[in-house]
């Protein structure tokens, strides 16, 4: 990063290493009932990042740690979508500035822009590489082969986008999910819809936001769907000037929206709250007439590439997040303010997760990749922990991973369908900075993340990096030959 927190000019170095690993070497032991797959999907660009681009913008590239029966395989692909071929036949890069199609190579028109780089979640046996600003691109579960580029779901997907962070149903398994921008770039239109484990769309409602900012993730309950707009807000001027989609907007202040499920959309209630950014929800639930949402959250920009409208300097300090909980009573017919409280005030991070078979319940543990909270010399760089959080008692746990390593977002695993909750595994990449970035897989026991890993999959090389990644059990994968 420069000194004005903006990446250098040249933009990361390329990687682009596909691989398969066969038996990795494994320190440790792991646990017998550890079967299926971890899949994971960030940015790895394909060609050289444009001048004034941001990280966001490279190419997803897919990793799958494959488990059964106390081995591990690891495998890799790029996502081999409408984009990635356009200029893997080109040669360079034909979408040189992130969700700016003013900038796009004349020979791309009609294709889809997805870097399809942000997060995956299986369906009907298919993998979803998802990006928010287009359809979902398909990935076998066991190859990682593309085999449905932009994926509607066989023609029914309402909207032109779908988010990042669909819901899983707690009870039904039904995907809740959105799209924002949804009648096209730039719109201030979001359609809302639930798909069934069968693949159909059987509820769909249309709503309008206040301004369109950063729809990143949202809350799914029993009852209630929670939107978050904050002032990371669409920027056409900059795109104009041939710049990125957003820049942060500290004049606008975020609104809270809150709508029935199931209904038209017409219900809607948007709240106004003070300027602040919330990108990422690590639960959410309802408690009678009560809807809460935890979410990570800052005062300002929590991004250091993402330009800030009228100039001023990013701040690190109000960009920090913390795990808060939002809160409004539904019993108030027009609720005017909704409750902020700052749960875990000591413990600054981003991407927090959860046991995803919580995911629209009341739920009690939660996950979040974290710096040490209290390092012995605070003059050195503090080391990269995982923290898990106990709502009920508001007490923590702490993995600590050592010096010169930093640490990816973490993913539960349940060691069985029926486990109770947080019961099972906890991991998460580990990359080694003083061996040239070599990753590791850390496997916790997530009851006890403060006794360390239980088993270590051990790489012998570096791998793309990571955005967000997905737990699949054994017994929702296809049947291997």
């Amino acid at each position: 990063m420069g000194s004005d927190g903006a990446p250098p000019a040249s933009g990361p170095r390329l990687y682009r290493v596909e691989a398969d690993l066969r038996d990795c070497e494994v320190e440790g032991k792991i646990p017998t009932d550890l079967n299926g797959a971890f899949y994971r999907v960030g940015p790895d660009f394909q060609y050289p990042m444009h001048p004034g681009n941001i990280p966001f913008d490279g190419e997803g590239h897919v990793g799958m740690f494959r488990f059964r029966n106390g081995r591990v395989d690891f495998r890799s692909r790029f996502v081999r979508n409408e984009r990635w071929l356009a200029q893997d036949k080109a040669g360079r890069a034909l979408f040189p500035m992130y969700r700016n199609p003013t900038m796009d190579d004349p020979s791309v028109k009609g294709l889809s822009r997805s870097t399809a780089n942000t997060h995956i979640i299986n369906h009907r046996n298919l993998l979803l590489a998802l990006k928010e600003d287009s359809p979902p691109d398909a990935l076998d579960l066991l190859t990682l082969e593309t085999v449905q580029p932009r994926y509607t779901f066989d023609g029914q997907l309402p909207s032109e986008t779908f988010t990042a962070h669909p819901k899983v149903d707690s009870e039904t398994g039904d995907i809740i999910a959105f799209g924002y921008e949804a009648k096209g770039f730039g719109t201030d239109d979001v359609s809302v819809f639930q798909i069934t484990p069968a693949g159909k769309i059987v509820w769909n409602a249309w709503i309008k936001v206040p301004y369109v900012g950063l729809l990143h993730d949202f809350a799914v309950t029993q009852k209630h769907i929670v939107f978050y707009v904050i002032p990371l807000a669409f920027d056409e001027e900059q795109i104009k000037r041939g710049g990125i989609h957003w820049s942060w907007d500290g004049s606008k202040p975020t609104y809270f929206g809150i709508m029935r499920r199931g209904g038209d959309g017409k219900d809607i209630r948007w709240i106004k709250g003070p300027t602040r950014s919330a990108t990422h929800v690590m639960g959410a639930f309802d408690d009678g007439n009560r809807v809460y949402v935890d979410v990570e959250m800052s005062e300002s920009n929590p991004f250091p590439f993402m330009p800030m409208r009228g100039g001023e300097a990013w701040d690190p300090i109000a960009g920090a997040s913390r795990i808060t909980r939002l809160s409004v009573d539904m019993s108030r017919r027009n609720p005017r303010e909704y409750g902020i409280e700052v749960m875990y005030p000591h413990h600054l991070g981003a991407l927090p997760r959860q046991d995803d078979r919580y995911n629209t319940m009341p739920y009690r543990y939660g996950f979040l990749p974290c710096p040490d909270p209290n390092p012995k010399d605070p003059s050195k760089r503090p080391s990269a922990c995982y923290a898990r959080f106990d709502h009920q008692t508001r007490k923590t746990q702490l993995f600590n991973a050592g010096p010169n390593t930093t640490l990816a977002e973490c993913c539960f695993a349940p060691r069985s369908k029926d486990a109770p909750e947080g019961s099972g595994y906890l991991m998460g990449v580990a990359s080694r900075l003083d061996e040239g970035g070599r990753a590791d897989l850390v496997i916790l026991d997530a009851e006890h993340i403060d006794e360390g890993p239980i088993a270590t999959v051990k790489l012998p090389i570096r791998i793309a990096g990571q955005i967000h990644g997905w737990w699949v059990p054994e017994e929702q994968l296809p049947t291997e030959a």
